[in-house]
């Protein structure tokens, strides 16, 4: 009891010795510091994100066509932002593509083959495995991901490609416009990537659920 006593009175005396900062003090410091042009240290600041305003926003994502701030699990500390904008354009036009096309051979566009009748979107997958045209794809779409890798590690390397680039405009949408214009096409086809990667996953879900034709309800 005397040791604790004594530990206490000591601690006591030396807080009364020390130094006194309070805020109005370091309030001043800062403001001489500011005045006489040093650069002063603020402190954290924290930014919510505008599509989760409950989560810090990922400062990565700064300066990408399209940024709202929706990266929950944080990719864009850790991998390289051109890497995962490149990979969200590549499946946004393959879900473009593929919401069309299921929907299309389910409303009967169909090509005139016999070995075709009587399958639709979602019976289409096992049939064409059995026939061997599923092979094909997975052979072309390889060959076409090992294409695609090699830009990917050149862009990466500091080539200059901007993600998801590779000069296919056959209908001349971006010649004589401007960057305004640029900008706005790229931020309708980023959104409109997202819609039909959710709009995919439902229409799967749906015609599963239904086994019926479009419209799957």
């Amino acid at each position: 009891m005397f040791k604790t006593l004594v530990l206490a009175s000591l601690l006591a005396s030396a807080s009364a010795f020390a130094p006194q900062h309070s805020g109005r003090a370091s309030t001043v410091v800062r403001a001489d510091a500011a005045a006489e042009g040093e650069e002063v240290d603020a402190g954290p600041s924290y930014t919510a994100s505008p599509a989760l305003p409950f989560l810090e926003y990922p400062p990565n994502l700064a300066g990408y066509v399209g940024d709202v701030g929706f990266d929950p699990f944080r990719f864009s500390d850790f991998a390289p932002m051109d890497f995962l904008r490149e990979a969200e354009l590549k499946h946004g036009r393959i879900c473009m593509l593929a919401v069309t096309g299921f929907i299309a051979v389910d409303c009967g566009l169909r090509v005139p083959t016999p070995a075709y009748e009587g399958l639709n979107s979602l019976t289409a997958h096992d049939a064409l495995v059995e026939q061997g045209a599923m092979s094909q794809i997975f052979l072309w779409c390889g060959l076409a991901e090992i294409i695609a890798t090699i830009a990917l590690i050149q862009m990466l390397a500091g080539n200059g490609r901007k993600p998801g680039e590779y000069g296919f405009d056959p209908a001349g949408f971006l010649a004589g416009a401007t960057e305004e214009q640029i900008e706005d096409m790229k931020l309708k086809e980023i959104t409109h990537s997202r819609l039909a990667m959710m709009a995919f996953s439902g229409v799967i879900t749906q015609s599963v659920l239904t086994q019926g034709p479009f419209p799957y309800v």
